[in-house]
């Protein structure tokens, strides 16, 4: 997968993991399932999701939702590998954070010594 979208192609395949989804809808449940952390403009999400397109990890087509026609955007079993392994790169990442920062507060030392 291409890294230049590093985490939000990740969490637009996770999003997208759950059904197929248009536009909007994509960023509105970005948006709630982040509660509110990913409150990201259609100028961001959209190229991502025409990226992931381009590179065979979602699949698009044309639908009537609620009388209007939309794009509606879903995963590819090469999408689905893809979000697989950029979960798996994410998750050892935060354990290699995890691991210099800590996830205790550390113990103050006294560094006049």
């Amino acid at each position: 997968m291409d890294q230049s979208g590093g985490q939000l192609d990740l969490l637009l395949l996770a999003v997208l993991a759950d059904g197929p989804l248009h536009g909007y809808a994509v960023i509105a449940a970005l948006r709630a399932r982040s509660q509110g952390t990913f409150d990201l403009p259609e100028g961001t999400v959209y190229p991502a999701l025409h990226r992931l397109e381009a590179a065979g990890t979602l699949h698009s087509s044309w639908q009537r939702i609620q009388g209007r026609k939309r794009r509606v955007y879903e995963l590819t079993r090469a999408g689905d590998a893809a979000r697989d392994a950029e979960r798996m790169r994410w998750q050892r990442f935060v354990a290699s954070i995890d691991a210099v920062v800590g996830s205790a507060p550390a113990v103050a030392r006294d560094r006049s010594a």
